[in-house]
């Protein structure tokens, strides 16, 4: 239970009247494009990962969870400690961590090290996005330069969602799938330089005691719920650890709950803010599109070199068509999003994205018919993403109250990644039961869909209609 911490006696830092240079931007959105690719690098390379370390299905699921468990788990706190010690020594420490765990990765030969530093990796990430964004917000004094800044910094999540399955297919087929993570050693250096030369001192606020039996308990909760998940199809749903598992999500989601209601405005998540339908519609609908996009992304990728034979860079292309949408579209959302409000634009994105997949489901072969299914699905998909997310940020931030809108926002990216290990996790589970790839494929995409057209419900029923005065 959070306890009130003793009068802040660090110094402040001054307010800022000078502009900060672009560059101190771009050092800033580097570290947070560096987390982003992270994300969907590792997709295209996981079967030649499979072959080299002799991993199963079961494996590449923990290599690409591994690092999201803790990356969602850790969300929230890394805000606080962002708060507590200042936003640019946390994304320093941040940065250093990232970079030196991705080189060790790249050296792993056994698939319960690379799992070990991806878990490791996930901590170093969530440690560089509240840091990164506190930073812009105390270097940019202006308000109308302050909400550029950040939208630029937030406009980095389409590029590299567009960018990590083409750049990992390229290395995986060129260097090998190590490469996959030596190529944020020199981001994270160059990131480092940027930010330990321009970036000014942070203010350390006053912040309650963390809130540690909640931060435990929701790691223990969704670690164990994963295990659970992906290894039930191997270990048997009825086997003594599978069991176990179980179990121990529903005790420790209980010891979450009470922890958070006991600790009321302290607590990592305050309850109040559940009073909000459109807080716990866009925390719900941000958990159901990372389902849909992380879960389809493994399954697909997958597909498309196990099924169709792309190489590597073959899939990453393939892919284009779903993330090119996002790296444009997101700015249009925006202005939308600003004359209308977030519901029905969140509403068309998971149309589109569920839509885009069920379109794809009945053609798993490799004819001319099945291709076009593909892209025209893909597309669909793509240009869904680009409408959903924006939107719901947009739906997080104007349900809360001010002084709670930095949780908010850390909540909706906690419960996208809690959506994303749960996506791998259980279309995973429909690609081991199924006797054939193509067919696993095909019920993936088929669940995944539906999972994304409820998401539609949960925002036409629970987000604002207009925008926020």
């Amino acid at each position: 239970m959070s306890t009130q911490a003793e009068p802040q006696r660090a110094s402040v830092a001054p307010a800022r009247t000078d502009k900060p240079s672009r560059t101190l931007l771009t050092g800033l959105s580097l570290g947070y494009f560096m987390v982003l690719l992270d994300m969907t690098i590792v997709s295209v390379a996981l079967p030649a990962l499979s072959r080299d370390l002799h991993v199963g299905l079961s494996g590449l699921q923990w290599v690409t969870n591994g690092y999201t468990i803790t990356f969602a788990a850790l969300l929230l706190t890394a805000g606080w400690l962002s708060d507590r010690y200042g936003g640019r020594r946390v994304f320093l420490w941040g940065l250093v961590t990232f970079g030196v765990l991705s080189g060790i990765s790249a050296a792993a030969t056994t698939l319960e090290a690379l799992v070990a530093l991806r878990l490791a990796l996930g901590v170093a990430g969530a440690l560089l996005l509240p840091a990164s964004l506190a930073v812009i917000t105390n270097a940019y004094a202006d308000p109308a330069d302050r909400a550029r800044a950040v939208g630029n910094w937030a406009a980095i999540t389409g590029a590299a969602l567009a960018a990590g399955p083409l750049v990992g297919g390229a290395l995986t087929d060129a260097v090998g799938w190590r490469a996959i993570f030596l190529v944020n050693v020199p981001l994270a250096l160059v990131s480092l330089v940027i930010t330990v030369r321009l970036a000014p001192e942070t203010a350390r606020k006053q912040r309650g005691g963390l809130d540690v039996t909640g931060q435990l308990s929701a790691v223990l909760a969704l670690g164990a719920l994963v295990y659970a998940l992906i290894e039930g199809p191997d270990k048997g749903w009825s086997g003594g650890p599978v069991i176990g598992a179980f179990a121990v999500t529903l005790v420790a989601a209980a010891v979450f709950l009470v922890a958070e209601t006991r600790a009321g405005d302290a607590a990592m998540l305050p309850p109040r803010m559940f009073r909000s339908r459109g807080f716990t519609s866009a925390l719900g609908a941000g958990l159901l599109a990372n389902f849909g996009l992380s879960g389809l992304l493994f399954v697909l990728s997958l597909y498309f070199q196990e099924s169709r034979g792309y190489s590597s860079f073959g899939a990453g292309l393939a892919f284009l068509p779903l993330t090119l949408p996002t790296a444009f579209n997101p700015v249009y959302t925006g202005r939308l999003v600003g004359r209308i409000g977030p519901r029905r634009p969140a509403t068309a994105g998971f149309v589109l994205m569920g839509v885009g997949a069920l379109l794809q489901a009945p053609f798993t072969g490799d004819g001319a018919v099945d291709l076009t299914a593909t892209v025209t699905g893909l597309l669909a998909f793509g240009f869904g993403v680009s409408f959903a997310l924006p939107a719901l940020v947009a739906g997080t931030v104007g349900s809360v109250p001010a002084e709670l809108a930095g949780i908010g926002s850390g909540a909706l990216n906690s419960a996208r990644q809690i959506g994303a290990s749960l996506g791998v996790a259980v279309l995973g589970v429909i690609l081991n039961l199924s006797s054939a790839n193509a067919e696993g494929t095909r019920w993936a995409l088929v669940v995944g869909g539906l999972a994304l057209l409820s998401g539609a419900l949960v925002t036409v029923t629970g987000l604002r209609g207009r925008p926020a005065n």
